[in-house]
């Protein structure tokens, strides 16, 4: 068999296709789809690089590259993402979760460490926010809504792989499936929030992903405006709302809140500067 066939050899030449191709990380790209052909870890390209690969190998590998030339993200493709070190099952039906939603996760840890309670992620997805609260929080039960009750399936089944029993998710639309007079310490979302006509929708992973886990009326607010309207029922007094939101609606946000007759609002940057999470505590009586 053909010295072309080696692990370094196959990286390479998939590596200037995805290159020629368009993708950001063109050579993470690779190593990922040929680790999960192989069924071997990262480790395995670096340690064997000349091992010829047997043509079953190579025509599995060749498929999921096609695959991701073709734009289909590589989460999709290999049916997993990793979020604040947890591994996350993932699937069309949800978003793929990306690091700067753990900058969301930062901050409600924070606000967390001195307002006792329940915490509720809505819109949660994959449960990416509420898995990684909950294994940070042992001794808090952490509750996740979804609108599709394949998210929830998908939330639950990751829950139950990570053996975080601290947890509990609900199908629904926002705070449909939460009984009146259920009180949370924080209510954190990652809803959706980009304008119908933003023309990242028609570029990269976005393309691939559900429009209504992305998309929202009122140039982004609508949902933002609604759960902030319906959060102020169902936070305990002192207790905090988080968004994550656009780079720029930060100021809108802010606004919105302080509105509605929440206080300390404030917004926080993700690592790359730009604005992207908003808060408020909503401290008026029941």
């Amino acid at each position: 068999m053909s010295a072309d066939n080696s692990v370094e050899s196959t990286l390479k030449k998939a590596v200037q296709q995805l290159q020629e191709s368009g993708s950001d990380s063109p050579s993470l790209d690779a190593a990922v789809l040929l680790c999960h052909a192989l069924d071997k870890p990262r480790s395995f390209l670096l340690t064997w690089p000349d091992k010829i690969l047997p043509s079953s190998q190579l025509d599995a590998f060749q498929a999921l590259l096609e695959r991701r030339l073709s734009g289909e993200p590589v989460a999709y493709i290999v049916g997993e993402r990793e979020f604040w070190s947890l591994p996350l099952k993932v699937s069309p039906s949800t978003l793929i979760p990306r690091p700067d939603t753990e900058r969301l996760v930062e901050i409600a840890l924070d606000k967390a460490l001195n307002n006792q309670g329940d915490i509720l992620d809505l819109g949660t997805g994959t449960g990416a926010i509420a898995l990684a609260l909950a294994s940070e929080l042992p001794q808090r039960q952490i509750w996740g809504v979804d609108l599709k009750s394949e998210a929830q399936q998908l939330a639950q089944s990751n829950a139950k792989a990570l053996k975080l029993h601290n947890t509990r998710f609900l199908a629904g639309s926002w705070f449909e499936p939460i009984d009146d007079g259920t009180e949370f310490a924080l209510i954190v979302s990652n809803p959706p929030y980009i304008e119908k006509e933003d023309p990242h929708l028609t570029r990269g992973d976005v393309r691939f992903e559900p429009l209504s886990a992305l998309v929202a009326d009122e140039k982004g607010l609508a949902d933002i405006k609604h759960i902030a309207t319906q959060a102020r029922s169902y936070l305990a007094k002192q207790g905090w709302l988080m968004f994550e939101h656009g780079y720029e609606q930060g100021e809108a946000v802010r606004e919105l809140l302080i509105s509605l007759g929440y206080d300390q609002v404030a917004t926080y940057k993700d690592y790359g500067d730009n604005d992207r999470v908003t808060i408020g505590q909503y401290s008026s009586l029941k």
